[in-house]
């Protein structure tokens, strides 16, 4: 038995087809993800599955009555569409967009600044024993004995 009837009753037959539809869509949102979480995904399912079981039940099971129209249930897919949209977007952005070092990171190019803070939790630069000697900088242990202590930059003669 089939209640859809566009002539008789437009109204009911439309909120069955648009009931059926957004249930649909919530469940395509719900199994493709759409870069939403998964705690989202799953309301989508809950609700397509709620959405696709009143409007079979309306199309379907419905012998005539009272029903209730759920008119704001369509905002809702308007809602999730909108979400994943511009999750998927933000998603593709994060992948075009160069990764940045985090703030405070060493950089061997950066220049040299005497009055910066102290940063105990700063990455130091690795050991290289193959460096030439940099003015204002102590000079670093020689490879063969890593025991040995630095010393200090000879001062010309004068």
């Amino acid at each position: 038995m089939n209640n859809l009837d566009f002539s008789a009753e437009p109204v009911f037959s439309w909120y069955v087809v648009l009931l059926a539809l957004s249930g649909a869509i919530m469940l395509v949102l719900g199994a493709i993800g759409g870069g939403t979480k998964a705690g989202l995904r799953i309301l989508n399912v809950l609700f397509g599955l709620g959405f696709l079981g009143y409007a079979y039940y309306l199309a379907f099971v419905f012998k005539g009555g009272e029903y209730i129209l759920f008119f704001k249930a369509f905002i809702l897919p308007v809602v999730m569409i909108v979400a994943s949209v511009k999750a998927i977007v933000e998603r593709s952005n994060a992948k075009n967009r160069p990764t940045a070092p985090p703030v405070g990171a060493y950089n061997p190019n950066a220049p040299y600044n005497p009055n910066a803070p102290y940063n105990p939790n700063a990455q130091q630069a690795p050991f290289n024993p193959n460096a030439p000697h940099q003015p204002g900088v102590p000079s670093q242990p020689v490879a063969d004995n890593p025991y040995a202590q630095p010393q200090p930059p000879q001062q010309p003669a004068g």
